[in-house]
């Protein structure tokens, strides 16, 4: 077989104002980053256009270490349904440099459902990436200079809240001190995230315009003074520069399938640390100028879909007709108890044990008010006894069936899933939403609710971080936000080696981070880092540059 970057280099790309122009997308107003890539203006979006848009959310069970392979069903959806004559349109994430050299490597789609040219968006892209790292260092480095300018003095900063970002995966930088030395500034404890859990990419994400762009930059709060006020973003008198910095990024990337169709792909927050989806202004605009869009949230259905309904929806008041939940037989076994390093081989105990994860997320999908289609993602080694299994399980609980073949075979490959979706969304669409919980329910009740109704905990107890940081929310706007865990993508549990469906356990939550921006709060459980480290073997050791050619992205 061959690797993904080979097929990339093979597949004749189309110059991408003629994508833009296949989908109703008038040529001067496409604004090219070379021949393939583009972005295109926010004024684009036509809002009565989005209404009559079929949008499908793409999920997944728990998945591997490897991944679930959902973006690659993602684009294949997408293929699948031009192949029987509809008009779809994909609108997906940014790759993070992190995963990328570290343990993942590329994730623009996988074989013959990808995202084209896949070496620019992998790495560098239209610089989205480096926009939002800039622009949040550029905060952070005013911050310091204010604190050092306004010190010994009534304004002077206590508690800081903001650190630092950076789109590598660093574990040494997840506690530093930074102002050392006579002349250098204040000394503070410091830090790094990881640029996908940047505010501003989340801010990035949800915001509607430039204008909401910066009404969320200047709000974000940066600290507290001395005298228990908060101390923001439009304090510091610099939201209009940060917003500069951001002007180019905030609109939507164009780029192109293995089959020439288009594909929208903006912002990259992850879902177990951030809200893990593109942004909404990528969404509405694929939903301006497609019939079907195929968008995706990050990792499970207890991390991407529950904040893909709760954050995102809730915010900007899309509602999905269909979602599509993707399992592999690996997956499954995994979570039956298999060995890891077993999971590619036979194990029907562990795969019919397996389907127990399935399940559980199935029940969560209902509460949300979802219509589900399973998508099994086929891998070469596996077994017609594996996909009949599945099969028989989901017509079992009356969810419709479909296996996608697409990293193999393109749009031929998802004929059946396409047909399975548009059935689905002719015939049962989704329901009203139905939130986790209330605006107005307190920040405890709304971790409670999630941890409870999603996970299966026995119940969530707060860490004396989280406890401070909710006497600074309790009795404040920020109490109505909905709250974003980062939390293990590996389990339901705060322990990523709890694998199945975990019952009774206790989940704690160690810290909660106020993204007055964004407006959520984002609740640390566990031992979760916002800045990953590396794995023992980086995929960074695999990519190079051979006879002029990019190698080891896939």
């Amino acid at each position: 077989m061959k690797s993904d970057i080979q097929i990339a280099r093979e597949t004749p790309l189309r110059k991408i104002k003629d994508v833009a122009e296949s989908i109703g997308i008038v040529r001067e107003e496409v604004q090219n980053y070379g021949p393939y890539m583009a972005k295109i203006p926010i004024k684009l979006i036509n809002e009565e256009k989005v209404k009559q848009s079929n949008l499908i959310l793409v999920t997944a069970i728990t998945p591997t270490k490897a991944g679930i392979g959902k973006t690659t069903v993602v684009i294949g959806l997408a293929l699948g349904l031009n192949k029987i004559g509809k008009k779809a349109i994909v609108a997906l994430r940014e790759p993070s440099l992190g995963p990328v050299f570290g343990m993942k490597g590329g994730a623009a789609g996988g074989g013959y459902a990808q995202v084209l040219p896949m070496e620019n968006i992998n790495l560098h892209f239209t610089g989205d990436f480096h926009a939002i790292t800039s622009a949040h260092n550029t905060i952070s480095a005013l911050l310091d200079n204010y604190i050092f300018r306004v010190q010994g003095t009534p304004e002077a900063i206590k508690t800081v809240l903001w650190k630092r970002v950076l789109d590598v995966n660093d574990r040494s930088l997840r506690a530093i001190v930074t102002g050392l030395g006579q002349g250098n500034g204040v000394p503070l404890e410091g830090g790094f995230d990881i640029t996908a859990a940047s505010e501003l990419m989340a801010i990035l994400c949800l915001a509607k315009d430039e204008d909401d762009l910066r009404r969320r930059i200047e709000n974000i709060l940066l600290g507290y003074k001395h005298n228990g006020e908060p101390f923001t973003v439009k304090d510091l008198g610099v939201a209009g520069a940060i917003t500069v910095l951001m002007k180019d990024a905030i609109a939507p990337n164009l780029v192109q399938t293995t089959e020439n169709t288009a594909a929208f792909v903006h912002g990259g927050p992850f879902a177990n640390i951030a809200h893990g989806c593109n942004s909404v202004i990528a969404t509405k605009m694929a939903m301006s100028y497609g019939d079907y869009v195929i968008t995706e949230a990050g990792f499970g259905a207890d991390l991407g879909a529950e904040k893909f309904f709760n954050i995102k929806c809730r915010k900007s008041g899309l509602r999905p007709k269909l979602t599509v939940v993707v399992v592999t037989a690996q997956g499954l076994k995994m979570h039956g108890g298999t060995p890891e390093k077993q999971i590619k081989e036979p194990d029907m105990t562990g795969l019919t044990k397996g389907l127990e994860n399935l399940e559980k997320h199935l029940t969560n999908l209902a509460a949300f008010g979802q219509s589900v289609v399973v998508a099994f993602n086929k891998y070469h080694f596996d077994t017609v006894e594996e996909i009949e299994t599945v099969r028989r399980f989901c017509e079992g609980k009356g969810v419709s069936f479909a296996v996608n073949e697409a990293f193999t075979d393109g749009g031929e490959g998802a004929i059946d899933l396409a047909n399975a979706v548009v059935k689905a969304i002719e015939e049962k669409p989704s329901k009203n939403l139905t939130f986790t919980y209330e605006d107005d329910d307190s920040i405890e009740a709304k971790l409670t609710k999630i941890a409870l109704n999603i996970y299966g905990a026995r119940d969530v107890v707060l860490g004396e971080k989280a406890i401070k940081k909710l006497k600074l929310i309790t009795g404040t706007p920020l109490a109505k936000m909905p709250v974003c865990i980062a939390k293990t993508q590996y389990s339901f549990s705060a322990d990523p080696k709890e694998y199945g469906v975990v019952k009774n356990f206790r989940l704690k939550i160690n810290d909660l981070v106020i993204n007055q921006g964004s407006e959520f709060i984002v609740a640390i459980a566990g031992e979760m880092m916002r800045m990953p480290g590396l794995p023992a073997d980086p995929q960074a050791k695999r990519i190079d540059i051979v006879n002029g050619e990019v190698e080891g992205l896939s």
